[in-house]
């Protein structure tokens, strides 16, 4: 492990205090550790740079919008090689809540959610993603299925 020294104005490291009690944090450094890898990772995402991800789609949509759930049905099984599971949810009598967990190349996947997102009807659509890197060596067992852990 290296070690880093920043200086910031003091107003900043008051900010960065009350963060860091607030989510919980034993010590700066591991709260600007995963700061960084955040922000790492987004760019990595946004840049081309990370391969694989996995990710998590949220989405509120109107059930009797025309035609939608029909749309974003299909829109799943056209995509059901990045599609893991996805779980549905009543939230009164019009509005639903569905949560995916999505895995594959990462253009593929980003792109999947962006499309769905812009579904006409869909609101409130939110999609983490996380890259990874793909493990396929070192395993004895001859099944078939990519391992995956975290990029950072």
């Amino acid at each position: 492990m290296r070690r880093l020294t920043i200086s910031i104005d003091d107003d900043l490291a008051d900010t960065f205090d009350r963060f860091m009690q607030d989510k919980g944090y034993q010590n700066r450094s591991e709260a600007f550790r995963d700061l960084l890898r955040g922000e790492l990772d987004r760019d990595s995402v946004d840049h081309g740079g990370a391969r694989h991800c996995v990710a998590a789609l949220s989405y509120v949509y109107n059930h009797h919008e025309r035609q939608l759930a029909g749309r974003l049905a299909q829109l799943q099984h056209d995509h059901h090689d990045v599609t893991v599971s996805t779980m549905h949810a009543h939230l009164d009598h019009d509005n639903c809540i569905e949560t995916m967990i999505l895995r594959g190349h990462t253009q593929e996947v980003v792109q999947f959610a962006q499309a769905l997102i812009a579904e006409k009807g869909v609101r409130h659509g939110k999609c983490s993603v996380i890259p990874v890197e793909s493990d396929t060596n070192g395993h004895a067992h001859h099944h078939r299925h990519v391992h995956l852990r975290p990029h950072r």
